[in-house]
Formats: C-alpha cells, sequence, structure tokens
C-alpha cells in the first residue's frame, strides 16, 4: 500500500558526509533537535531514536556510499504522535538483509533497527532510497513545545507495511 507521508508539525532535514564522522554527527544532530522538540538528552524516547539513526547512518556510509555524494538525515513529528526518522543515500540498492550469524564481525544493525521502532522501510528515490523508521511519542512531547507547520519534501512517498519482514 503506497501512502503519502503526513504533514509534519515539525521537521529537521540535514545533508551529511557519507563518512563516519557524517554519521556520528547525524546521532548528535538527532539528539539536540528532539531536546529542542521536548524530549530531553537522557530520555528513553531520544536514546532510542540516537540508536536508530546511529545504525542507519552507519548502513547509509558503509553500504550506500557513492563515492561524492552525501547522505541525508530527516527527521519529522508527525500529527499521530510519531516520530518519523529517515535516511536517504545514493545506492539505489534496496536489498537489506539480516546477518545472524554470532561469529559475524558486523551485520546485526537491521535487527536493532526492528527490535526499537515501530515500524520500518525502504522506499525509493529518483537517485538512491531512504531506509526510514517511525517511533510511537506518545505524549512524551509537549504540544506546546513543538514548532508550527512545515512543508513536506513532495518527493517523499513511502511504503508502510505493518512490520518490515526480511526477504527469507
Amino acid at each position: 500500500m503506497n501512502a503519502e507521508i503526513s504533514t509534519p508539525t515539525a521537521e529537521l532535514t540535514q545533508r551529511l558526509s557519507a563518512t563516519p564522522r557524517g554519521a556520528r554527527l547525524a546521532r548528535h544532530l538527532t539528539a539536540a533537535q528532539l531536546a529542542t522538540w521536548g524530549c530531553p538528552h537522557d530520555s528513553d524516547l531520544n536514546d532510542t531514536a540516537q540508536h536508530l539513526v546511529a545504525e542507519l547512518a552507519a548502513n547509509a556510509v558503509t553500504h550506500g556510499r557513492v563515492p561524492g555524494r552525501d547522505f541525508e538525515l530527516r527527521l519529522l513529528l508527525l500529527p499521530e504522535a510519531t516520530l518519523r526518522i529517515e535516511v536517504s543515500d545514493p545506492r539505489g540498492d534496496r536489498r537489506l538483509r539480516y546477518v545472524t550469524d554470532p561469529d559475524a564481525d558486523g551485520g546485526r544493525g537491521l535487527i536493532l533497527v526492528t527490535l526499537l521502532a515501530q515500524t520500518w522501510g525502504v522506499t525509493e528515490r529518483t537517485v538512491g532510497k531512504t531506509v526510514w523508521a517511525e517511533l510511537a511519542l506518545g505524549e512524551r512531547l509537549k504540544a506546546d513545545s513543538r514548532p508550527g507547520p512545515s512543508t513536506p519534501h513532495p518527493a517523499h512517498r513511502a511504503t508502510h507495511p505493518a512490520r518490515h519482514t526480511p526477504a527469507p
């Protein structure tokens, strides 16, 4: 099922270098932006969002990197009391895989995303892909701390599965 993303009540969009430093900066920007939106640095929600961004950004700079191209971090506060995290990279390959081998050096990040996010998925872009994850906010953010409405990027269309499941 394809659906437009709801108009966010607040948004942060930032392009970052496709380097480990850029991935770290994405995490720091997330922590600071959520604190600005009324979710303190030391809260569970802020911590969970940082972990999700760290994983998605690390994947973007490790597996989605194209020399000379940046990746993009986008945070959206949606009216349905949801935080949407989007990390876009220029590589169009949408194949994502889980690695469950306990002896592997890495590759367990998507398991972490599955456990932390309410839902997540992959959306095609004109160039590359966007991996997104959503977190339920509940009443954790004060409504009066949210900035005014902003306009969503028109190129962002998403598929909203109930829960992303990996290919066998």
